[in-house]
């Protein structure tokens, strides 16, 4: 019988590993830098957290991998985390609350069941949260903090897009529909089908001229928000406080000298985000992270009244899209020239003197291996039992004869 894995789940191999690990090295130093403590939720937890919510639409509810966790004679429906905001919010209320502020944040793993199992049903990424932090100035620190985390990964071309989900909500809002209308706008929307919304808007009356351009708006700076909001004067007092609180942040960002764009259709899932929103896309156009402001969550697991935000950071999407770091300089392929005790004993300390200056080594009785295509020298421990190594740099295919000792401090050089 032929073992395989399951469908969308995925193997990482040791150079996706190296790959994952540098990503995580990257976001751990940056979080820790910025005050952020790390915290790690179970990766199974009641499904009554996410539908009582209102996370989990009836829709969405087929897409998670639930069962039934008997406990004694009954049993409690649970889940493997669909979404890891929620389970780190119901950590911060259930072990931290009601100490604020509390920034935290995470490396973990998601799962969604994707239908034709192509695509990744077990997904990765690198989460912080801001639980108690003040508007704007938290909004614009997890967006700084999501930057960093990318630039010191050395990724160019990723682009921020900034939108406000509060205003979107509002918009619908302003076209004065029906309950059950605006339920089924609001639906096809979180699923990803802008077209209703953008035909409604384009049919509404002289004095709401303001929501046409505000969907269409694609600017970089606060004065395209500035004008939206001087043709808005009709509008209702919702609309009109989730657009100041959008200039509020596009001002600050621009005062930082942090370039964005403005999309309002950037917002891809509002279910519990309240205020800025936010994502990252790569030049290829895939969304590699985002995030923003939900306030109303930790109040409505029974927490306290706080304000919170916060990002996540795609590990599959972004390992694709790191380069190969040049790591060779100290990977060492000893090769043993016998198999006799003193030249073993020669290659063994020979290795251990290079990993402990930090290097990489790795013993063979023979050049041979996948290593061989990764390291930057050969040292070959001759058979003859004078100590004496054949060194030779991969990169310029120079060799030289010299003892263990000078061998070492060539390497680590």
């Amino acid at each position: 019988m032929l073992h395989q894995k399951c469908r969308g789940m995925r193997d990482l191999l040791p150079v996706d590993m190296a790959r994952f690990r540098r990503v995580e090295s990257a976001f751990r130093d940056v979080c820790l830098s910025y005050g952020y403590g790390e915290v790690k939720p179970p990766t199974i937890e009641y499904l009554q957290l996410f539908t009582a919510l209102g996370t989990l639409t009836p829709g969405m509810v087929g897409r998670v991998y639930s069962f039934l966790d008997w406990d004694g004679w009954s049993g409690e429906r649970v889940v493997l985390r669909p979404d890891c905001t929620i389970p780190v919010a119901r950590l911060y209320v259930e072990n931290l609350s009601p100490q604020s502020p509390e920034r935290l944040f995470y490396v973990t793993n998601s799962f969604v069941f994707e239908k034709t199992g192509e695509k990744n049903r077990e997904r990765w990424q690198c989460g912080a949260e801001f639980i108690g932090g003040a508007p704007v100035a938290a909004d614009v620190e997890i967006i700084m903090l999501a930057r960093e985390v990318v630039g010191r990964l050395g990724l160019d071309g990723i682009r921020l897009q900034v939108c406000h989900a509060g205003l979107l909500k509002a918009l619908i809002d302003e076209l004065g529909l029906a309950p059950s209308a605006r339920e089924r706008l609001v639906e096809s929307v979180l699923d990803g089908d802008w077209s209703g919304l953008e035909k409604a808007v384009t049919s509404v009356s002289e004095d709401k001229r303001y929501l046409p351009p505000l969907l269409s708006l694609k600017g970089s700076s606060a004065g395209y928000l500035e004008n939206i909001k001087a043709l808005s004067v009709g509008a209702g007092e919702e609309f009109r406080t989730a657009l100041d609180e959008f200039i509020e942040v596009v001002r600050l960002l621009d005062e930082i000298e942090c370039t964005y764009e403005v999309d309002i259709t950037a917002v891809r899932s509002f279910e519990y985000y309240t205020g800025i929103c936010f994502q990252m896309i790569s030049d290829s156009g895939e969304k590699v992270g985002g995030g923003g402001r939900y306030d109303d969550l930790i109040p409505l697991m029974g927490g306290p009244d706080e304000s919170a935000c916060g990002f996540a950071l795609y590990l599959d999407q972004i390992m694709n899209l790191l380069q190969e770091t040049e790591q060779a300089g100290r990977h060492v392929l000893v090769v043993s020239g016998a198999c006799t005790a003193s030249v073993m004993r020669d290659s063994l300390e020979l290795a251990r003197a290079i990993r402990a200056g930090g290097g990489v080594a790795v013993v063979e009785i023979e050049e041979r291996g996948e290593f061989v295509s990764r390291c930057g020298w050969i040292a070959k421990v001759g058979a003859d039992d004078t100590g004496i190594v054949e060194l030779t740099n991969c990169k310029t295919n120079e060799r030289k004869a010299c003892s263990i000792a000078a061998a070492v401090e060539q390497i680590m050089s």
